[in-house]
């Protein structure tokens, strides 16, 4: 294939890869616990990283993930006390990341709109070694937690109440998600960039809790659509000459809507085959009973 003559796009497949990857690997957390849209907060604080790391000239990325992860303990924070003004303060933690970005970005002597612009939506053919190095490293602690700790990070996630009865460090479980959930961010920014990349992390899994019932198949496919669109997305964009990120998250929500179609008959399906099994369950009483095959209890 023409595309894989060109070092740039092979570092850009494997990056779609490992992305394709692990951002449904955490998304799948995020949204058993109804926090869809936390990926979106993280990236908008992660953009003062990356703002931050071209006014030092350091490595965006590290500077980024630094900055993500402070951000995702201070939301945590926010969410145990925060209560009524929770919202609030969030809001301007969002809104401050984003502003912050833009104007570090500006203040530094290497930054400029087009820089921003490959962090904000993404710019896969950009990827240098370095970063893939920091990709790599980011990568395999996001799958270490994620996989390594699904039973508990599910149990948690699932019901708080019943993880904390049975003894798991609840608190330290759910910071664990979200710093998780920071360093995906920053794995995943350079692939579909900060705007998007809380697409990335929750429409592979609500397309794939579509057709799916149980969380381990549910990981599964999701992870399977992830890489799917990703790697679709990266090589359309190659021969089209269209922006990845947008490419790719526009291909994942193609998937959920085809998903979705795909529901109402697998539920029949279902539904039919659970009747025919109660069916094959079912005891008859035979015709020719008599009283006197009743049992009786007698004091």
């Amino acid at each position: 294939m023409e595309i894989l003559n060109y070092a740039f796009m092979q570092r850009a497949l494997i990056a779609a890869l490992i992305v394709g990857v692990t951002a449904p690997a955490i998304g799948i957390y995020l949204v058993q616990r109804r926090q869809a849209l936390m990926g979106d907060g993280i990236g908008h604080v992660a953009l003062t990283g990356v703002g931050l790391g071209f006014l030092l000239n350091t490595s965006p990325i590290w500077v980024a993930t630094a900055v993500a992860i402070a951000g995702s303990v201070v939301m945590e924070l926010i969410r145990w006390y925060g209560k009524t003004r929770g919202d609030l303060a969030l809001a301007m933690l969002f809104y401050g990341g984003m502003a912050g970005g833009v104007m570090l970005m500006n203040l530094s002597d290497a930054g400029s709109n087009a820089n921003l612009g490959t962090y904000l939506f993404g710019s896969i053919t950009t990827v240098s070694p370095q970063d893939m190095t920091t990709i790599y490293v980011l990568a395999a602690l996001v799958l270490a937690i994620t996989i390594g700790l699904r039973r508990q990070l599910f149990a948690v996630c699932q019901d708080e109440e019943f993880a904390r009865v049975t003894g798991l460090p609840v608190r330290l479980l759910n910071l664990l998600v979200a710093v998780t959930a920071a360093v995906t961010v920053t794995v995943a920014m350079r692939v579909v960039g900060l705007l998007l990349v809380s697409a990335l992390m929750v429409i592979p899994v609500a397309a794939a809790q579509q057709i799916s019932r149980s969380f381990a198949v549910t990981f599964s496919v999701a992870v399977a659509i992830g890489v799917a669109v990703t790697l679709t997305g990266t090589t359309t964009s190659y021969y089209v000459d269209v922006p990845s990120g947008a490419t790719i998250v526009l291909l994942a929500i193609g998937l959920f809507v085809l998903f979705t179609g795909l529901a109402a008959p697998l539920a029949k399906k279902r539904a039919r085959a659970a009747a025919e099994a109660s069916k094959g369950c079912t005891l008859e009483v035979p015709g020719d009973r008599t009283v006197t095959d009743d049992v009786s209890v007698s004091g």
